[in-house]
């Protein structure tokens, strides 16, 4: 099956148009399939893949409790692959994207910095009332889960296991997390951005 240039007619093979692809014509035009690949599916939980130009914004939305993945580098092919496989809505920074890539579920982050860029992402997509502070690994992206202060007291200094009782853990890269001065910071810079939204637990 080929895939037609909609300029001079010239077909490309239509295996060059994996997850949305277009590519340029030797006439100038851009070839690609017309449909775009649907949007990922609704589910109960939003999940997020980031480029390689949002690692803040990817690590403080899991900080928020939101499932978004995020490789340094990652090539915009497979940026799109994952999205599309996975069912995640792809934030990028990158305004060539969507013209590269006939995939929905695409959203170009419009702000620079990354305390606005999480605004903007929480706001556009009806967070606020989902925020999940320290439920999920800022590195990994995995779910924490709770331990006792035993299973991990030659990981936590001393003075935290005499004020801290409640701990949990991230079952693939065993980064501990508790409750303290940190987790204050991230409410105050919750209750600044969003001064609406309730930060939850």
């Amino acid at each position: 099956m080929g895939v037609p240039c909609p300029s001079c007619g010239r077909s490309y093979d239509v295996s060059l148009f994996s997850f949305g692809r277009t590519i340029w014509c030797r006439c100038g035009s851009r070839v690609g399939l017309e449909a775009r690949l649907a949007a990922p599916a609704a589910s109960a939980e939003k999940r997020f893949i980031a480029d390689a130009m949002l690692g803040r914004l990817a690590r403080w939305l899991r900080l928020l409790g939101f499932d978004c993945a995020y490789e340094s580098g990652i090539p915009d092919e497979e940026l799109i692959r994952r999205g599309v496989e996975e069912g995640r809505t792809i934030l990028s920074r990158d305004r060539r994207l969507p013209e590269e890539w006939r995939v929905e579920g695409i959203y170009l982050v419009r702000s620079e910095g990354f305390r606005e860029q999480l605004a903007e992402v929480v706001r556009h997509f009806g967070l606020s009332r989902e925020l999940r502070i320290l439920t999920r690994c800022s590195e990994c992206n995995r779910r924490l889960a709770g331990v006792s202060a035993a299973q991990v007291a030659s990981r936590v200094p001393a003075r935290v296991l005499e004020t801290r009782h409640e701990f949990r853990e991230c079952p693939r890269c065993r980064r501990v997390y508790w409750q303290g001065s940190h987790t204050e910071r991230i409410r105050r810079v919750v209750e600044r951005l969003l001064p609406f939204s309730d930060p939850g637990n």
